[in-house]
């Protein structure tokens, strides 16, 4: 009896396809799962968790996205320099002002495995807070979230 085996995608042999997406008047957290299953590659009947099989996506107009509730005062981000007195702490609001595109490379990075693999799948991530950005010759199909 021959026995069924099953099929693994090699790195070499991953199609990948490069997305447009427009979260001007999305909520931050409900794109962000989206960006992290497409850019896995989970959407794809060949996924394979141990392989990086997910697409490329544009994001434009970071600066327009939203929040839920009191989250835009509420929410903190943390980051320390390594020296004593070297915590800086900023708010949601303080952040979509000084650098938008973080906001939204921190939101899908929490939502991608802690790992080689995830940041590597992370730099397939091209985030823009306006509606400008240099990748038009990919021939970018539109994604909704």
């Amino acid at each position: 009896m021959k026995k069924n085996k099953t099929k693994y995608e090699k790195k070499e042999t991953v199609k990948r396809d490069w997305y447009l997406v427009d979260v001007s008047g999305k909520v931050l957290g409900k794109f962000a799962v989206k960006l992290a299953t497409y850019l896995r590659g989970k959407h794809k009947a060949i996924y394979t968790p141990h392989v990086d099989c997910g697409d490329y996506i544009v994001v434009i107009n970071a600066d327009k996205l939203v929040v839920t509730g009191k989250k835009m005062e509420q929410k903190i981000y943390f980051t320390h320099s390594g020296y004593p007195g070297g915590k800086k702490l900023l708010s949601l609001e303080e952040m979509m002002q000084r650098k938008p595109e973080k906001v939204v490379q921190l939101a899908v990075a929490g939502m991608l495995p802690k790992s080689k693999l995830g940041r590597k799948m992370l730099t397939k991530l091209k985030v823009y807070a306006g509606s400008a950005h240099p990748h038009k010759a990919q021939k970018l199909q539109k994604l909704e979230v």
